[in-house]
Order: structure tokens, then C-alpha cells, then sequence
């Protein structure tokens, strides 16, 4: 019984001081204070010492989701969302999660509203990669993890690949990262009914060809629709590392065939 009382006693100090903990803010008063001096206290008093403060109900690191979810679907992506992300940051969210949550808000808030707020987020996070070689460089520049090396389909492709799944929910997709000069093979998505691939680039520059046409070059934002049972390949340019989010597009009897490789011939005459 001693034992119970003393565990309990333990978890109620606990929650006691969880609930206790108080946000201090004073950006309100230092900067408008004079001018506002009552949305300087709501601000500082109330929004961030009351409400923010209220995690016996959310946590600080559920707030912190919650709020910049707010401030990217309104497209605010100005110095109050870098705040917030930093606080998101601080409150526990990682580099990979934040990802994956601006993504998942851009189905809902619009692209266009996601790149910016990806822009900002690269910024906050970019100290979470370590090393100074051309890898790590590299991930500094874009938001998504290049992942690990793409050994189970190494024997396709033409230099070193990357993978780094992003998300296994309602659509599933992966990172895709390239060294300079990788690229993989020809390859089709066969489909009897819809099926085919959808490529974003996020990181570097790269191609994607068809067979039969013209390579096209595929920068940060670039979207390419994929048909099915289209031979085509994609992959990094001569002097770049390059990324983009591979989606597969859902259809019936859906297999990958893999064919020859981009010879260095083909891959060299492109710019």
C-alpha cells in the first residue's frame, strides 16, 4: 500500500508540475507595449500565459501543431510562423515529422501555401544535420531526409540512390534522392485500369524522358504525370544532387518492369 500511495504521489506531483509550468511571453509589451498596450497584455497575458499554458489539456508540442497548421493554411508564412516552428522544434516535433506534416496540410491548404512554409521550416531545422561533406550539404537544402541507401533496388539503377519513405497513410510515397550522374533504368508501370507514377521534384535538378521524347528537366516544384505502361526513366543531372517525392498512382494489375540501363551515350547528351 506504501508502495501504491508513494507512486501516486508521484505521478500527482507530476502532473501538478506539468500543469503548473507557465509559457512566458513579452514580445507584446516590448514591441507594442506603448502603441497597444492592451493586445500587448492579451498577447503576452493571455494567449501565451493562460492559454498556451494550459497543457494539462495539450501538451505544448500539440499546440505547437495546431498552430502552425493554422498559420500555413491562412498562407501566413512570415516571422510568426518561423517562431512557431522554432517552438515546434523545441516542443519535440523532428525534422522528419514536420515533413510529413506540411505535406499532409498541403492536400488540405494548398501547394503553393506548403512550399512556402517548407522554405522556412528547412531554416529551423538545418542544424539537425551533422557532417560537412556533399551529403549533408545537401539534406541543409531540402526538408525531407535522403534516407538510406537504396540497396533493394540498387541492381536498377546507375549510381548511388536513396530512399526515405514519407508516409504509409491514405497515399504512400517516398523520398527519392539521387548522387550526380545516378539515374535509374528504363522501366514501365503497367496498369490494366488507371495506375502510372506522379513525380515532385523538392531538391536539386534532374531529368525525366520518355521513350521516344525529348528529357525534361524537373527543378524544386516541378510536377511530372507519369501514364501507365509509358517506358520512360528519371534521375539526377551531371553536376547536382536531386530529389523529388515518387507517388504511385493507384489502378488495377499494377506491376514494374525494370529494362535496360540509360546508356552514358543517351545520359550525355543532355545539359
Amino acid at each position: 500500500m506504501k508502495q501504491i500511495a508513494l507512486v501516486t504521489g508521484i505521478v500527482l506531483l507530476a502532473f501538478d508540475i506539468m500543469a503548473q509550468q507557465k509559457i512566458v511571453q513579452t514580445a507584446g509589451h516590448e514591441r507594442l507595449g506603448n502603441f497597444a498596450p492592451e493586445f500587448a497584455r492579451l498577447n503576452d497575458d493571455i494567449l501565451f500565459g493562460e492559454v498556451w499554458s494550459r497543457n494539462d489539456f495539450l501538451s505544448l508540442r500539440d499546440r505547437s501543431l495546431v498552430t502552425i497548421t493554422c498559420l500555413i493554411s491562412q498562407g501566413l508564412t512570415d516571422s510568426s510562423l518561423k517562431y512557431h516552428l522554432q517552438s515546434a522544434k523545441e516542443n519535440g516535433i523532428t525534422r522528419t515529422e514536420i515533413a510529413e506534416i506540411i505535406t499532409h496540410i498541403a492536400f488540405y491548404a494548398g501547394w503553393p501555401k506548403a512550399w512556402a512554409a517548407f522554405n522556412m521550416a528547412k531554416e529551423v531545422w538545418a542544424d539537425d544535420v551533422v557532417g560537412n561533406d556533399a551529403k549533408a550539404e545537401y539534406q541543409r537544402s531540402i526538408i525531407f531526409p535522403i534516407g538510406e541507401p537504396n540497396d533493394a533496388y540498387a541492381r536498377y539503377f546507375v549510381g548511388q540512390s536513396y530512399l526515405a519513405p514519407v508516409s504509409k497513410e491514405q497515399i504512400s510515397f517516398a523520398n527519392v534522392t539521387f548522387e550526380p550522374r545516378c539515374r535509374n533504368n528504363w522501366h514501365i508501370h503497367h496498369a490494366s485500369e488507371g495506375g502510372g507514377q506522379m513525380l515532385v521534384g523538392v531538391g536539386g535538378r534532374g531529368w525525366y524522358q520518355e521513350e521516344g521524347k525529348s528529357a525534361v528537366e524537373i527543378l524544386p516544384g516541378t510536377v511530372i504525370n507519369i501514364p501507365a505502361n509509358v517506358k520512360h526513366w528519371h534521375g539526377a543531372a551531371k553536376d547536382s544532387w536531386f530529389s523529388h517525392l515518387a507517388f504511385g498512382v493507384q489502378g488495377k494489375d499494377t506491376t514494374t518492369e525494370w529494362c535496360e540501363p540509360v546508356t552514358d551515350e543517351e545520359y550525355d547528351k543532355l545539359e
